[in-house]
């Protein structure tokens, strides 16, 4: 009782724990490729410096077309294209003196054409939104721009050092600067002329980080649905994987405990995948040790019957022995305690034989064998040792080869058998026939005597082991009754079959057929 209780308590904690879960490894596995994609949110911090250096060349261009068309102009002029600049560019263009005093500016001559967003008056999806740019360029380590800041007017074009570079060196300079929103702002200075008048564009490139932002936004949400769609089809996977084979470990760790003989296995028979096939295997096994242990146990039990019954002889003669005083009975009780000795001797031989059967095919290699020859040379063995009494073997082959895959020692044991059956049924003078044929991809051995016959209810029975109908003539004991069980269970084993017919002659008399695949 304490092993039942201990046995039932394992099965009862019997869990599937996350961490050794198939549901856990099948997430992971699909998940793998979304971590990769989403490292690609990354990688848009190239895209948005192509298109700063995009964006930085086209600033160079506009400030040296615009220097040059201010070159030579009168003022009037130069400002008329400031302020048309300024609107169709949304630019601010500032122009300063060889002096470095701000001569020219496009949003006083006319109203400005951009202005810097106030962080604080916008919305809170702005906010988030600069906050995954900043996270985004922590994480890829992006250079940080420096704060726009307007310099005191008192400076001039000092207060500017891209002015003051392009002053020097003659040629275009270009700054990039961040504006409170954290947008950028790209300054181009370009000198105007021969006379040190230099130029200064200012333009918020807020439509970069808008594109920056639009493409991160359309990737997270590819990976948002992929995400949700791989979640839920590797949940369904799971389901559909995962719970069978949790019902096919309950139903087997029940079996394994013993308990309830009339658990069943989930056959599963609506699945045609390698689940269904897994699970017909295992309720198909769980079938075959049942029917193995029934087998045991039938078979233990009709071994102690067997074995009582002259055993029970055995002991009587024996105990009569001491009290009985005339030689002829004592000599009778000798005979009879010998007749039983011999019985027991053979039966524990057959016994040991028939439980050994299937473990040793199992292990043996099989070889081409003549069937034809063997049974030849087992009617002719019983012929020289004098075991076919009067009996006439007459032995036929059909067909040019007729080998079969086999253990020669258990075909022989087969053989011997069949031959032995026949003899022993068949009248005196009797004949006996064996024909070994081939039929198709199959070779047939066929026994036939003319004996009595096997009834058609009888013929499975006479396989049962221990079942013996021996003719009257026979004494009683010289056979165990397992002679034909192990000649079945030996055909079986070689992929044949062992049955019994009637003749096709019509004739009385039984005949065994042993069928067994062609080598």
């Amino acid at each position: 009782m304490r092993g039942g209780k201990t046995g039932a308590g394992r099965f009862e904690r019997l869990a599937f724990p996350i961490g050794s879960s198939l549901t856990a490894r099948i997430l992971a596995v699909n998940l793998i490729p979304l971590m990769v994609m989403a490292g690609s949110l990354f990688f848009l911090d190239s895209y948005r410096r192509q298109l700063l250096d995009e964006r930085f060349k086209l600033a160079r261009i506009e400030a040296q077309i615009t220097a040059e068309a201010l070159a030579g102009a009168t003022r009037e002029r130069q400002e008329a294209l400031l302020i048309q600049i300024g609107k169709e560019q949304r630019m601010r263009l500032r122009m300063y003196d060889p002096q470095g005093k701000l001569v020219a500016d496009s949003f006083v001559l006319a109203e400005p054409s951009f202005r810097f967003d106030d962080p604080v008056a916008e919305p809170f999806f702005e906010d988030l939104a600069r906050w995954t740019d900043e996270a985004v360029n922590f994480a890829v380590r992006a250079p940080s721009p420096p704060r726009f800041a307007e310099p005191p007017e008192k400076e001039g074009a000092r207060g500017w050092p891209e002015l003051v570079r392009a002053r020097d060196q003659g040629l275009t300079q270009i700054e990039l600067r961040r504006a409170p929103d954290r947008t950028p702002v790209i300054t181009a200075a370009a000198p105007v002329g021969l006379a040190g008048a230099t130029l200064l564009t200012t333009r918020n490139s807020t439509d970069i980080t808008e594109a920056v932002r639009v493409a991160r936004t359309s990737l997270m949400t590819i990976i948002a649905v992929a995400l949700a769609v791989s979640i839920v089809l590797s949940l369904y996977l799971a389901s559909t994987i995962i719970e069978p084979l949790r019902r096919l470990v309950r139903a087997a760790v029940r079996v394994r405990l013993g308990r309830e003989r009339e658990v069943e296995v989930p056959r599963m028979q609506e699945r045609t995948d390698e689940i269904g096939l897994l699970a017909r295997a295992v309720s198909d096994t769980t079938a075959a040790l049942r029917q193995k242990i029934d087998a045991v146990e039938s078979f233990a039990a009709d071994v102690a019957h067997e074995i009582k019954n002259p055993l029970a002889s055995l002991r009587s003669a024996v105990e009569s022995l001491g009290r009985v005083a005339d030689p002829d009975l004592r000599s009778q009780l000798t005979e009879i305690a010998a007749h039983d000795v011999r019985r027991i001797d053979r039966l524990v031989s057959e016994i040991s034989e028939a439980s050994r059967i299937d473990a040793e095919l199992s292990r043996a290699t099989f070889e081409a064998i003549d069937l034809a020859e063997l049974f030849e040379n087992i009617v002719q063995a019983r012929e020289d040792r004098g075991e076919n009494r009067d009996c006439r073997i007459v032995l036929s082959r059909e067909g040019r080869s007729l080998l079969v895959l086999g253990v020669p020692i258990r075909l022989e044991r087969v053989a011997e058998n069949l031959i032995d059956n026949a003899v022993s049924f068949s009248p005196p003078g009797g004949r006996i026939e064996v024909a070994i044929l081939r039929d198709d991809d199959r070779v047939i051995a066929r026994v036939c005597d003319e004996g009595p016959g096997i009834p058609e209810e009888q013929r499975e029975k006479v396989f049962l082991r221990f079942h013996s109908v021996r003719p009257d003539a026979e004494s009683f004991g010289n056979h165990s009754g397992l002679g034909l069980a192990i000649a079945r269970t030996i055909a079986e084993a070689h992929d044949g079959m062992l049955v019994v017919c009637a003749r096709s002659d019509g004739g009385p008399g039984a005949c065994l057929l042993l069928d067994l695949p062609a080598a």
